[in-house]
C-alpha cells in the first residue's frame, strides 16, 4: 500500500510532499512522549498553506517533518516519490537542499559574510550544476528590493533587510516548496506587510509555501489553514 503511495506520489506533478500517519515521539529520562499522534497531509503545488496551533500543539514538529529535517518515528514522509525513512543522511540532505527553501524566523544569516554571500550559501554544494548563481543571487535580491545593499555585511542591516535576504536565500535553488517559520515574528507591523507582500507576490507566480505562524492575520494571506492540537490536525 504504501509503495503505491509513493508510486502515485513521484507520478503526481501536483503533489510536492506527502505526510502519511506520522507519528512522532521523543525519549525524555527514560519516557517516550509523543508529540504527533498520526498526521496526514498533501502539500499541493501552487498553495500557500498556513499551520497554527498552540504552544506544545506539535506545529513545530510537523513544521520538521514537512521539511525533512527529522524522520518520523512512524508513518510515512514522501518527498518527490522518496520515503525519507529508506534513504541515507547524505541523500536526504541533497533532496532537501534541492527540493526545499527555509526562511526562519531569526533569518540564520551568517554574519561575517554580505547579503549576497548569504544568498548564494546553499549553492556551495552544486558543483556540477552550470547555472552562474552569483548573477541568480543578484536577480533575487533585485527581487526583495535589497540591489543596493548586496555587498553589505547582515550586522549592517535592519531587521526586515535580513528577512528579505533569508528569502532570497530561500530561492536560490529554484525549490518547489518555500517553508516558513514564523517569519514575521521578530519584524514590525510595518515591515510585516512588507514581507507578506513579497511572499503574495511570490506565490502569484506559482511558489508553493508552507508558513507556520501564530498570528491569525498572518495566516489570512494563505489559501488553506491546518490546526494543530495536541499532536493532530483539527481540520485540513
Amino acid at each position: 500500500m504504501v509503495e503505491q503511495i509513493v508510486n502515485e506520489s513521484s507520478a503526481d506533478g501536483d503533489t510536492v510532499i506527502d505526510v502519511i500517519d506520522v507519528r512522532k515521539s521523543y525519549q525524555i529520562g527514560g519516557m517516550e512522549i509523543p508529540i504527533l499522534n498520526g498526521i496526514d497531509l498533501t502539500v499541493r503545488s501552487g498553495e500557500f498553506l498556513a499551520i497554527m496551533g498552540p504552544s506544545g500543539s506539535g506545529k513545530s514538529t510537523l513544521m520538521n517533518m514537512i521539511g525533512c529535517l527529522d524522520r518520523p518515528t512512524g508513518g510515512h514522509v514522501i518527498l518527490k516519490g522518496k520515503d525519507i525513512n529508506k534513504i541515507s543522511d547524505n541523500e536526504l540532505a541533497h533532496l532537501r537542499g534541492q527540493e526545499i527553501g527555509f526562511i526562519f524566523q531569526t533569518f540564520n544569516l551568517i554574519p561575517r559574510m554580505t547579503a549576497i554571500q548569504n544568498v548564494e550559501l546553499p549553492t556551495f554544494a552544486n558543483k556540477k550544476n552550470s547555472t552562474n548563481y552569483h548573477e541568480r543571487a543578484k536577480e533575487l535580491l533585485k527581487l526583495v528590493g535589497l540591489e543596493d545593499r548586496m555587498d553589505h555585511k547582515t550586522t549592517e542591516l535592519s531587521g526586515g533587510q535580513c528577512q528579505r535576504v533569508d528569502i532570497a536565500r530561500s530561492l536560490i535553488n529554484n525549490p518547489r516548496l518555500i517553508l516558513a517559520d514564523e517569519p514575521t515574528g521578530n519584524l514590525d507591523s510595518k515591515t510585516t506587510g512588507e514581507i507578506m507582500n513579497i511572499f503574495s507576490d511570490l506565490h502569484k507566480q506559482g511558489r508553493t509555501f508552507v508558513m507556520i505562524t501564530h498570528d491569525p492575520e498572518i495566516a489570512e494571506f494563505a489559501d488553506r489553514l491546518v490546526l494543530v492540537k495536541d499532536g493532530l490536525i483539527e481540520n485540513n
